[in-house]
């Protein structure tokens, strides 16, 4: 699959807040991806990337350009171009793409399953990554917090957490240039009932590695991609600053803590939700058609986080809805 990335505009898209329906492109009714989503959708998927524009470009702008594709997607041929005037061999019958592959390709895939055979590349262009893991559940206030911080450096986030007031729910969240989403999951494991567990020997012998004696398979893993200035002892100190200091699996204290997080939910009120977000956040909030329906029904919301990812500029955040 080859995917064509306009360098001289890539910088921009990668920091825009715009959604497709805001340009007119979008793949039908209900299609509520930012235009952020779909060029980490194209990248990440590809096994040929064909980057245009390139004399075009400052060298700077074309050196950030690279770092972004590297640190997306490390497995993708990557070829250089003007006028999109690539060499026909490198892009036409090349038996490349292989779709259990191309789900590999990813970095924040690699690094969460554990095989990073990508370092020499992603090395080459500057590209650093980490996991954060931790087994104590986020304090939903803290975390909404460090989200509404700037994060200098970061090109990509991608992992899964979980909140103390929410101990039976896989949290995931996901970063790529502006966006950030957060949303449910699914359920962790040690939150179903042991007798409706797979007996399957091989599922039981894949889950034991997971499986704490007090907090079962639940657990922050969240994976940082970026390049300097990102401050990985940074960011690990602020997220263990978010963790609950209770070492034992203790829902009922962690019951009243303030969540700032929507509901995950899908028959919450939506009339209330509107009310709770306007109130604190008159002045943040972009309230314009029918996307908030479809937020609470996907059990997500996305916060616009207005960085430069890779030059550490930040002006302010907001949550953006439509109603």
């Amino acid at each position: 699959m080859v995917t064509v990335v306009d360098a001289v505009n890539l910088l921009k898209d990668y920091s825009s807040h715009d959604f497709l329906r805001d340009r007119g492109e979008t793949a039908g009714d209900g299609d509520d991806r930012a235009l952020v989503d779909l060029l980490v959708e194209q990248i990440e998927f590809a096994d040929v990337i064909v980057l245009n524009k390139v004399s075009d470009t400052p060298p700077h702008d074309l050196d950030l350009a690279r770092k972004i594709i590297r640190a997306l997607n490390p497995d993708a041929d990557l070829i250089e171009t003007d006028f999109g005037k690539a060499p026909l061999e490198k892009i036409l019958d090349t038996k490349r793409f292989d779709f259990d592959r191309a789900q590999e390709h990813p970095l924040w895939f690699k690094e969460l399953n554990g095989f990073k055979d990508h370092v020499p590349e992603t090395e080459e262009y500057g590209i650093r990554s980490f996991v954060y893991r931790a087994r104590r559940p986020f304090e939903p206030s803290k975390l909404q917090a460090f989200i509404n911080r700037p994060w200098p450096g970061v090109v990509r986030t991608k992992g899964f957490f979980w909140l103390a007031t929410r101990p039976h729910y896989v949290g995931e969240l996901s970063q790529a240039g502006a966006l950030i989403r957060t949303g449910k999951r699914g359920l962790w494991w040690a939150s179903v009932p042991l007798h409706q567990w797979p007996d399957h020997p091989e599922w039981r012998a894949s889950m034991k590695p997971y499986l704490d004696p007090i907090w079962g398979d639940r657990r922050q893993e969240i994976v940082f991609i970026g390049c300097d200035p990102m401050d990985e002892r940074l960011i690990r100190a602020e997220l263990d600053a978010c963790l609950v200091t209770d070492l034992d699996f203790s829902p009922g204290r962690w019951r009243d803590l303030a969540d700032p997080f929507p509901s995950w939910n899908a028959r919450h009120d939506i009339r209330q939700m509107v009310q709770a977000i306007v109130g604190p956040f008159k002045n943040q909030v972009y309230l314009r058609g029918t996307n908030l329906l479809n937020e609470v029904a996907l059990n997500h919301t996305s916060f616009i986080k207005d960085v430069a990812p890779l030059r550490g500029r930040h002006i302010g955040f907001g949550i953006k809805t439509e109603f």
